[in-house]
């Protein structure tokens, strides 16, 4: 009894001061809040995602200011067009409305739209290329399903059929290669910061774009870093050692995959990128290196096949997911959330690969350094195909 009573005493304890924090709120709001009223009103509007069928232009629109906005006139081109709105033009805060606007648009042609809500501030969005949204069924899944073979699981297989030629290489060289790794590691989690950072901005003050990519990045991390604890204090040799570190980078750069299907995807759906032939090779040549950085780790060993096959579907495959999602499903929170996973993911796979080679790098420190550059390096110049 004396038990229950202490756990008791603790919880009013805890209680009470959010009790006392909700009475003062009640009070705040009871008289009224502040009776300070802004210059002009204060409305913020983003455009989520926008849907081209024949003869009809779709807004996907989210309301991420502070109070509730009415859309008042629809602009193309600087002329005025008519427009419904569903569920209705005066959209709460946070809240979503679909905007339908019957007009006649042409192929590849750009269309500037402006929104001005009852207040008369206006709201810009631009169809850089217009093109016919493909629609969820058995072409178009089929078309992203392509894509995503294309510029994931193709280039991630092609860079492990280099593992039969790596095995006849020195220690020295192994060494050199998982610093190669790091460096390819590093490098895609910069460029996914970057993205997310970027995408970040577009989503609205609500939802804390920066905040999301942080929240992303530290979980992921944390989360895998456990799992590595976890599977370090498994049983098995060496070899077993090596095959889960494998693993752990098969998955980092699954992540990291995903969230660049994501954006293949949402960028073809709309024909903002013309992903033709030079696009796809720009994206093979820069993510055959992946495959590299996958086999890296068991060199020394003679996996299986089965094992082969499985750490390069686990690193590929993903992108295939995100091009669906990117393509069907796309909105700018989602992006950050996945770019963010992505990063955190081979961050943290970076950071166990470092761990693995940390007993040879006060005797090779040169060759660690180069190989962390030259990884770098690698990403930087295939990039300049596909950014």
């Amino acid at each position: 009894m004396a038990g229950m009573a202490s756990r008791m005493k603790i919880a009013v304890l805890f209680v009470f001061p959010v009790a006392l924090l909700a009475l003062v709120i009640a009070v705040f709001l009871s008289t009224g809040g502040l009776k300070v009223q802004p210059a002009a009103p204060i409305e913020s509007l983003v455009f989520e995602r926008t849907v081209l069928k024949p003869g009809l232009i779709e807004l996907h629109v989210r309301n991420t200011g502070p109070q509730e906005l009415a859309i008042a006139q629809l602009d193309i081109r600087e002329a005025s067009v008519p427009f419904s709105a569903r569920p209705d033009r005066v959209i709460p805060r946070l809240g979503r409305a679909v905007i339908r606007i019957p007009y006649p648009w042409v192929q590849a042609e750009r269309y500037g739209i402006r929104l001005f809500s009852s207040n008369s501030i206006a709201f810009d969005t631009a169809i850089e290329a217009a093109a016919e949204t493909r629609m969820a069924g058995p072409a178009t899944l089929g078309g992203f399903t392509l894509i995503g073979i294309y510029v994931g699981v193709i280039p991630v297989f092609l860079g492990m059929f280099w593992y039969p030629a790596l095995r006849r290489l020195g220690k020295g060289a192994l060494v050199w290669l998982m610093a190669l790794t790091i460096g390819l590691l590093l490098f895609l989690g910069i460029d996914a910061v970057s993205e997310a950072l970027e995408t970040a901005a577009t989503i609205g003050g609500p939802f804390q774009g920066v905040g999301l990519t942080g929240l992303g990045i530290v979980t992921t991390f944390l989360v895998l870093a456990a799992i590595a604890r976890r599977q370090a204090g498994a049983e098995g040799g060496e070899t077993r050692r090596q095959e889960r570190i494998a693993l752990m980078i098969a998955v980092g750069i699954g992540l990291h995959n995903l969230g660049e299907g994501l954006a293949i995807g949402a960028s073809y759906s709309i024909g903002a990128a013309a992903l033709g032939t030079f696009l796809v090779i720009g994206f093979i040549l820069q993510n055959i290196t992946e495959g590299l950085g996958i086999v890296a780790p068991i060199l020394r060993h003679k996996p299986s096949l089965r094992l082969l096959a499985a750490l390069g579907l686990i690193g590929g495959a993903p992108a295939i997911a995100g091009t669906w999602a990117g393509g069907l499903l796309y909105s700018p929170a989602l992006a950050v959330l996945f770019l963010s996973i992505g990063a955190g993911a081979v961050f943290e796979v970076a950071y166990e690969i470092g761990r693995l080679i940390r007993t040879d790098a006060p005797r090779r420190p040169f060759t660690l350094a180069s190989g962390v550059v030259a990884g770098m390096a690698v990403l930087y110049l295939t990039g300049l195909l596909i950014k």
